[in-house]
């Protein structure tokens, strides 16, 4: 592939043939690794070619590349978990971070200071954003490449909703104002939750704003803005610029600081649909968090419409996985997990039920480790009157856990079990990813 001009500035455009070579024969891990090591010792920018759409072509979220000892290693991060694939030398190495600096507008002369920067790669028709991040560390920079495929903005409809968490989240999203934030940890799909919030609701008749750091996907007919702290432009400062633009709905990235939360909870409460992220560990810590940077509890109980916390879990391989009958021990654990389910929600019978067993070192249409793909567990509240009265009394995590429970909260937890009970995960990688239910509470919540 020829080197040009546009591609110093930030775009790779993968030839043609590239493509072609690349789907035919890179299917699987061990494909990718000796697809890598027959151009390894050839041109640069071809061998970044490979790396970057053998990745994409493999559905990887993100490419690592790390200096080590003598040499580095290349990893990418499938259905959420690290993978390694191979090891270059230090020269190859050398060529690979200049040609990523170039490309994503970072300074080849600074090596002790992180950076930060991104570029585009056209494949086909399709734009795919590569966001770029570089550490120093013991043995030189670390390389991390976050892929913003396009193919990931799914609808509501595709993020795989029971039935009661879709009825309520298309009902809550409809609403013309109030605030809907989505919790959980970095990689836990907050984003994807959002971007299919605005999919369902976008229509020619409302105006839709977003303020985000940075902008992750593009979406048509939406204005989006990015954060520029280096600058003086934050979120709160953004916020109150798109407040006075007369937005319908607005999306705030994140709300990380006091003023980002006061201006959300008062746009929410003047007539606007907020949708943001938080950093908490369920639903419930929500409130305590909103309290923590400082939001007056009378704001939050008028604001606030619904909290909704998610992780991630990995779906067994359909071309390798088994079934088989629960042993004993994991009998015991669905029955007391799912003994207070709300009635709404239907399961087969627990005593005949057959649940998914992953094949040991699985396939090679899972990358030989049993799970293809992923799904998130939710668990979401809303803010009633009855809640609303309670967060003015400012109360503790465990107490609105207590009292979203009694209302028919279904917790991550018991999430994860509804899916291992449908066969889609196991109960194994349900607790890699969620902490196990305390007991629930017997009483009415005081």
């Amino acid at each position: 592939m020829e080197q040009s001009a546009k591609k110093l500035l930030g775009s790779v455009t993968i030839s043609p043939e590239v493509i072609l070579e690349l789907e035919k024969e890179v299917k699987s891990i061990s494909a990718f690794k000796a697809k890598i090591e027959e151009h390894i010792a050839g041109d640069t920018t071809r061998l970044l070619d490979i790396i970057l759409l053998g990745a994409i072509k493999l559905e990887a979220s993100d490419i690592h590349i790390e200096p080590e000892d003598s040499n580095a290693k290349l990893r990418i991060r499938l259905d959420g978990i690290l993978q390694d694939v191979v090891f270059f030398d230090q020269n190859i190495y050398q060529h690979l971070v200049s040609r990523l600096k170039l490309l994503s507008h970072l300074k080849l002369n600074i090596t002790d200071k992180p950076q930060d920067g991104r570029f585009t790669i056209e494949v086909g028709e399709t734009l795919i954003e590569i966001r770029n991040s570089s550490l120093p560390a013991e043995y030189g920079e670390s390389i991390v490449m976050r892929i913003l495929n396009p193919k990931s903005l799914i609808g509501l409809d595709d993020l795989g909703l029971r039935k009661d968490l879709y009825k309520i989240f298309e009902k809550e999203i409809s609403k013309p104002n109030g605030m809907i934030i989505v919790t959980g940890p970095t990689g836990s799909g907050k984003t994807t939750t959002l971007y299919a919030f605005l999919k369902k609701i976008q229509n020619p008749e409302i105006k839709i704003i977003t303020i985000e750091d940075p902008i992750e996907y593009h979406l048509k007919g939406v204005s989006q803005t990015q954060v520029a702290p280096e600058k003086g432009y934050d979120f709160s400062d953004g916020l109150r610029s798109i407040v006075r633009q007369d937005p319908d709905v607005i999306l705030v990235g994140e709300v990380r600081d006091l003023e980002t939360a006061k201006i959300a909870l008062q746009a929410a409460l003047t007539g606007h649909m907020v949708l943001s992220t938080l950093h908490t560990n369920d639903a419930a810590g929500t409130i305590p968090r909103l309290v923590d940077l400082g939001a007056e509890p009378s704001s939050i109980a008028s604001g606030l419409k619904m909290a909704i916390a998610q992780r991630l879990v990995r779906k067994v391989c359909k071309k390798c996985s088994t079934v088989s009958k629960p042993n004993s021990d994991e009998l015991i654990e669905l029955k007391r997990g799912l003994k207070k389910l709300p009635a709404s929600i239907k399961l087969p019978d627990l005593d005949k039920l057959q649940i998914a067993r992953v094949k040991e070192k699985g396939c090679e249409f899972c990358n030989f480790t049993g799970y293809k793909g992923r799904q998130g567990l939710f668990e979401a509240f809303l803010v009633d009157s009855e809640m609303e009265k309670f967060i003015l009394t400012n109360p503790p995590v465990s107490s609105i856990r207590d009292l979203a429970i009694k209302k028919g909260m279904t917790t991550m937890y018991q999430s994860g079990l509804i899916d291992v009970a449908l066969g889609d995960t196991t109960l194994e990688e349900v607790k890699r990813v969620v902490e196990e239910d305390e007991a629930q509470p017997e009483t009415e919540v005081k």
